[in-house]
């Protein structure tokens, strides 16, 4: 078994905030081994890991989170929509046996405590969200095509709905995702974009191909919602490198679809 400090990523200035746990998942400090060196943190229900190493993945991602706070992980059924679902202890079942989700969302939100919310990506924009006055959180995924159906904007909107957000309360990160320098694209997707956003064009950047930034179009539709606490974790998931030379994230665009999944979470403090 790895000795390797789990990689975390937190975000600067949410320590104050002691009824909050919070963090992004790096790719090192578990017990893969199929995705080249062993102690790769993979914490996805990929064909091929062990689902035993999964799970003990995800337990020390969850500790490294929360430390010695008790919190339950709860994760989702991502489809690339803008549906977001609301934690509650209701007696509706949240994961299978085997842990894998039964929630089908692109967003997670709650205002109990105990519960941490977990958005998967490999180079999808993960965003989280917590309200600093009502003591409630959310976790959000948005690849492009929940990006241009604005899933961010959906997600605060959610929890304005639910637990009377006001913007002016909430704090908001986004985390390690594909950046403009590595996610190129082609033509229907700035079409797509330039449909919903005036500011379309302030995303893209061609040289020999079309490259968008889906960080800031996220950061951009925090701002829309009235959100103006906003930290970008500005790390590419497909070229970032950490202190060793190794790749610093899991990246499906990076790893032609062959690799692991890291995960962004949230939870209040019991």
């Amino acid at each position: 078994m790895s000795r390797e400090m789990v990689s975390v990523v937190k975000v600067s200035g949410w320590e104050k905030y002691v009824w909050l746990q919070a963090g992004f998942s790096g790719r090192w400090g578990g017990v893969t081994a199929v995705y080249g060196a062993p102690g790769q943190l993979n914490v996805g229900w990929t064909k091929e890991d062990d689902p035993a190493a999964v799970g003990e993945n995800r337990q020390r991602l969850v500790r490294a989170v929360a430390g010695d706070e008790d919190f339950e992980l709860v994760t989702m059924r991502q489809v690339h929509g803008v549906g977001v679902q609301v934690v509650t202890r209701s007696g509706m079942p949240l994961a299978t046996p085997e842990g894998k989700a039964v929630l089908e969302s692109d967003g997670l939100i709650t205002s109990e405590a105990g519960w941490m919310l977990g958005a998967q990506t490999a180079d999808c924009v993960p965003v989280l969200v917590a309200d600093t006055r009502q003591r409630a959180v959310g976790a959000f995924h948005a690849g492009w095509r929940g990006t241009v159906a604005r899933m961010t904007e959906v997600g605060v909107a959610h929890m304005a709905a639910e637990f009377g957000s006001k913007p002016e309360d909430l704090v908001a990160a986004v985390g390690p995702s594909i950046r403009q320098c590595c996610f190129a694209v082609g033509e229907e997707v700035r079409e797509r974009f330039s449909q919903e956003f005036s500011y379309a064009q302030e995303l893209f950047r061609e040289e020999e191909q079309l490259h968008v930034d889906l960080q800031e179009a996220n950061r951009r539709q925090l701002m829309a919602a009235g959100v103006r606490d906003v930290t970008v974790v500005a790390e590419c998931s497909a070229c970032a490198r950490d202190a060793q030379g190794r790749r610093a994230y899991f990246s499906h665009r990076a790893e032609q679809g062959v690799t692991g999944r890291m995960m962004s979470l949230i939870g209040v403090v019991n």
